[in-house]
């Protein structure tokens, strides 16, 4: 017997949050092209460095709008889950653009610092870097709500977060030119590129997590089996396994191990019922499957996990 506990809808966690996605990247696409004018008429590498790292929100965002759009279609025969793992793998991709945009602007700011321009315009490089600061905290404020529910809308904060900070540092470092200290463009470049390396490895590391299939976070199966075999008719339970599909769609299975009396007497489907209320009252899964069966099905399995 295998019984089967869904939650409302098909929807996930970005789905609730594309409107504040577009409305992010449509500014984030303005302010990079404000800081593209602003670097040329400038000569500033710190501004272009900022505007690369725009550039990449930008493409981030839009890869998180697609992958939402496709995780919300619905499952098919062959696609049992429908399209939801594509907002991880938008992630991944989000991830691995954000390390070498990375890379690529700590390698060219020591280059300028080693051999600073002389006639970097201090005046323009402030002023288009204040534009951009007060553009990232306006787009902070509009994925604020989501960036706790979906890996996608966090990586957009964080890549708007990471803005916020390396305008601020052009912004420092466009007063300290403006002093006479030239050197400040290319250490405020590297700046920038420092910014994005912990960001990426963070959001990488999240994604391994789920296409690793490890326990969700605030699932630890030592509690989730503490439970089901505190249920009662419940004498023991193996190949107990949870796991995320996407942001905000964790999933748990397990075999139950039922007194052989109960199953006798048709009342497995009670044990189902208490074994539903328990773990949607304790934990946040919202789709278990469980296979109810006798003690003595486990010697039968090829393989029983713990």
């Amino acid at each position: 017997m295998t019984g089967h506990h869904h939650g409302g809808g098909h929807g996930t966690a970005t789905t609730a949050h594309r409107r504040r996605l577009a409305v992010v990247l449509a500014i984030t696409l303005v302010v990079m092209v404000g800081e593209v004018v602003g670097a040329l008429l400038s000569g500033s590498l710190a501004l272009l460095a900022d505007a690369g790292h725009m550039l990449t929100d930008a493409s981030g965002i839009a890869l998180a709008l697609l992958a939402g759009w496709l995780a919300a279609r619905p499952p098919t025969t062959r696609r049992t889950f429908g399209w939801q793992r594509a907002e991880i793998l938008a992630a991944m991709a989000n991830g691995l653009i954000l390390a070498f945009v990375a890379v690529t602007v700590i390698v060219e700011g020591v280059g300028r610092t080693v051999s600073p321009d002389p006639d970097v315009d201090a005046g323009i490089m402030i002023v288009v870097a204040v534009v951009g600061l007060v553009a990232n905290v306006v787009g902070l404020r509009l994925l604020a709500p989501g960036q706790g529910e979906s890996l996608n809308v966090r990586g957009a904060y964080l890549e708007v977060l990471g803005d916020l900070l390396g305008s601020v540092a052009v912004v420092a470092a466009g007063v300290v030119v403006a002093a006479g200290f030239p050197r400040a463009d290319g250490i405020a470049s590297v700046a920038v590129g420092l910014m994005i390396l912990p960001r990426a490895a963070l959001l990488l590391r999240d994604v391994v997590h789920v296409l690793l299939e490890a326990a969700p976070p605030g699932v630890d199966l030592v509690d989730v089996r503490a439970h089901i075999e505190g249920v009662p008719g419940v004498v023991g339970v193996h190949d107990l396994h949870a796991w995320t599909i996407t942001s905000g769609v964790p999933v748990l299975s397990a075999h139950v191990e039922v007194e052989p009396r109960l199953l006798e007497r048709g009342d497995g489907t009670d044990v189902l019922r208490r074994l539903r209320t328990c773990l949607s009252g304790h934990f946040d899964v919202d789709h278990c499957t469980f296979q109810i069966e006798p003690p003595d099905m486990r010697s039968t399995e090829t393989s029983a996990h713990r």
